[in-house]
């Protein structure tokens, strides 16, 4: 088994036995994007919605083929996992587009993107963002506003620290949880998510965050929050 297929492996397995809220975590999902879905205008048009991060959508497909878009675009920066992506969703319809990508890149428009990139009406990630560093996330955050239309809707949903908690204690406290509480994962797979999110994760200060997307033109909204003081939901709508 190669790097990838162990650390697949171990994803799947938390996303299988709940361990990050996956299940609470879609649900809240689908509350966010109906209730926003039931406000727009009947005769407006169907949305298009870019998911950054999008892996192979186990969870997050039942709720995609029932949702009345006008286009999806599923990127990640893991070419790998996109043929799953499009098996896990099936047949919709409306059109549907998968790309290989950076997240930022993405967000400020790289040189693949015509020299004006369309604006989206749904923007969407889940637990992609937390890898990138504080003036990375200033920086996808701005971008990110003037890819959005006025009355679009972005759902963040991520790790997110303690209001001044520091990473140093969070990477302590997670790797706690998953000593005491992650049993279901064999000391392998428990060992890939530590090396990982020690290694990788720059999970955002939930207040410094807010602060930081609201200068960027964002009203913020926490929509969920996890059991475990880390797993989160952010609804964000252009000021």
């Amino acid at each position: 088994m190669d790097f990838f297929d162990r650390q697949w492996s171990s994803y799947r397995a938390i996303v299988e036995h709940n361990l990050m809220e996956h299940r609470q975590v879609a649900e809240a999902t689908a509350a966010a994007l109906e209730a926003w879905l039931g406000q727009r205008p009947a005769d407006g048009a169907a949305p298009a919605m870019v998911d950054l991060g999008c892996g192979d959508l186990a969870l997050l497909a039942p709720l995609l083929r029932r949702l009345p878009l006008g286009s999806y675009t599923g990127l990640d920066l893991a070419a790998v996992v996109l043929p799953l992506a499009e098996q896990a969703l099936g047949p919709v319809p409306y059109p549907t587009h998968w790309q290989e990508g950076d997240l930022l890149a993405w967000a400020l428009g790289n040189p693949a993107d015509a020299p004006a990139p369309q604006r989206i009406d749904i923007l969407h990630s889940a637990f992609a963002i937390h890898h990138l560093t504080a003036d990375q996330k200033a920086t996808f955050l701005k971008a990110a506003r003037q890819r959005l239309h006025p009355d679009g809707l972005f759902v963040w949903v991520d790790v997110f620290r303690e209001p001044g908690e520091e990473r140093e204690t969070y990477v302590q406290r997670y790797v706690q949880r998953i000593h005491s509480g992650w049993q279901s994962l064999t000391a392998e797979q428990q060992q890939h998510v530590i090396n990982h999110l020690s290694s990788f994760d720059i999970p955002a200060d939930r207040a410094e965050i807010q602060t930081t997307a609201e200068a960027a033109g964002w009203h913020w909204r926490w929509a969920w929050q996890g059991a475990h003081r880390s797993e989160a939901m952010a609804v964000l709508t252009p000021a």
